[in-house]
């Protein structure tokens, strides 16, 4: 039984993940939704046209506050890629440098 479960969790994690970020695109919307709702129910209750705006940029604010959220996310994935001396293309692009020979070509 538990080999069972630990062959269970690697075939879950990247579905986990797929779905983390399946997720980001329905929660733009779903942010820009809420904040239109918000903005309906300030209209509502304060009679006046332009509260309906508030609640639009409320939503809109919380979409892209959503995105920079999933981009630091995926940013710091990337940087702990990066250490990893397998994928440590930096270093290998800085060794090779001085390889090559930026002067004149003839062609």
């Amino acid at each position: 039984m538990p080999n069972e479960k630990k062959e269970r969790k690697p075939r879950i994690k990247p579905l986990v993940e797929a779905a983390d970020s399946l997720s980001l695109g329905i929660s733009i919307v779903v942010a820009v939704a809420m904040g239109i709702g918000i903005g309906y129910l300030l209209r509502s209750l304060s009679g006046v046209y332009w509260t309906f705006f508030i609640g639009v940029f409320i939503g809109i604010a919380a979409a892209i506050l959503n995105v920079y959220k999933a981009y630091s996310k995926q940013y710091n994935e990337y940087e702990e890629l990066a250490k990893e001396p397998r994928y440590a293309i930096k270093k290998q692009l800085e060794e090779n440098e001085d390889d090559e020979d930026y002067g004149e070509k003839s062609y």
